[in-house]
């Protein structure tokens, strides 16, 4: 079993990344909206402001939101509804602490400087707070809405990702299929720390030796804890592979938390329904895997969310802040 009191770093990056991510130590945040709503339907956003204030005073260490264009019937999750990027410029005028990150922003649906000046924008209006997850997208009827083809998004994903680290450099040259920058204008603002901490998710279309040379950390799924354990070691088995140094890896996780907190887990969509003992043993066993942060999405949570964060905060964020 590790250490959790070791003091080690992840790479400096911003105030959010150092914040959430940390060796051997594991975080908890929430995905928005902070409401319960059912498949195919849209969240009502009623008091979505407060809630995510709430988030922040019960010591939560991150809000997370998702990047959907368009609501797909089929996809049955129209997220947030609110643009991220706008959304998260208000979050960062009405928070103080609390990081903001995507979850993830699909990289082959937005031209890449609109994507690195408005992630820039939010790290210097939230005191460097942004953690910036990127995809391909796993909606392909969003791709023709937007004259863009499904197949190649894998090519332009990494393209964007160049493109988005070239424009972090002070009047960059740089070229590539998005647009050519031949180092006499520049991109601003640049971000409030070192650099946007991107973290990749699940292989966007691209080789395991991509995904660790070029992400700040890694952002994977729910999955049962042996073959949790075997994906979090091929990662940081690449990572030193590649002579790349420790970077974090974090998961989703679905929670409908009930009232008996000896409740056992029985399995929802990307999660599970249970008690607080079982949840916070099931952290306990994705920490000691070397899981670094889980977001906790409540969509089908049954009891008031205001009770549930309460709870949550109570029983589980002593052992995991």
């Amino acid at each position: 079993m590790f250490d959790k009191t070791q003091t080690a770093a992840f790479t400096t990056i911003n105030h959010g990344f150092n914040q959430v991510f940390r060796p051997n130590r594991l975080s908890v945040g929430l995905v928005l909206p902070l409401e319960a709503y059912a498949v195919g339907a849209e969240p009502t956003m009623t008091g979505h402001i407060e809630a995510a204030q709430l988030a922040e005073r019960q010591g939560f260490s991150a809000l997370w939101l998702r990047d959907v264009p368009f609501n797909v019937p089929s996809f049955g999750d129209p997220g947030q509804i609110l643009d991220p990027f706008v959304y998260l410029g208000a979050l960062a005028s009405v928070t103080d602490r609390i990081a903001l990150g995507t979850a993830s922003i699909v990289l082959p649906l937005r031209h890449p400087a609109h994507v690195a000046k408005a992630a820039a924008s939010t790290d210097v209006l939230s005191g460097g707070r942004l953690l910036l997850g990127v995809a391909s997208g796993d909606r392909p009827e969003e791709y023709p809405a937007m004259n863009q083809t499904y197949s190649d998004r894998g090519e332009r994903f990494r393209d964007s990702v160049d493109y988005i680290r070239a424009v972090g450099a002070p009047y960059p040259n740089h070229a590539s299929m998005q647009g050519n920058l031949s180092g006499g204008i520049d991109l601003l603002p640049k971000p409030a720390g070192a650099r946007l901490p991107l973290l990749i998710t699940g292989g966007s279309q691209q080789s395991p030796d991509w995904v660790a040379q070029n992400g700040d950390g890694w952002m994977t799924y729910p999955r049962d804890i042996a073959s949790q354990t075997r994906v979090v070691a091929e990662y940081r088995d690449k990572l030193a592979q590649m002579g790349q140094p420790d970077k974090p890896v974090m998961q989703s996780l679905y929670v409908d938390l009930l009232d008996d907190p000896d409740a056992p887990a029985r399995p929802i969509h990307l999660g599970f329904r249970s008690g607080s003992n079982f949840l916070r043993r099931y952290l306990s066993e994705v920490e000691a895997l070397g899981i670094n942060h889980v977001a906790l999405n409540l969509r089908f949570n049954q009891n008031p969310i205001d009770t549930t964060l309460k709870r949550l905060a109570d029983d589980l964020l002593p052992d995991f802040s």
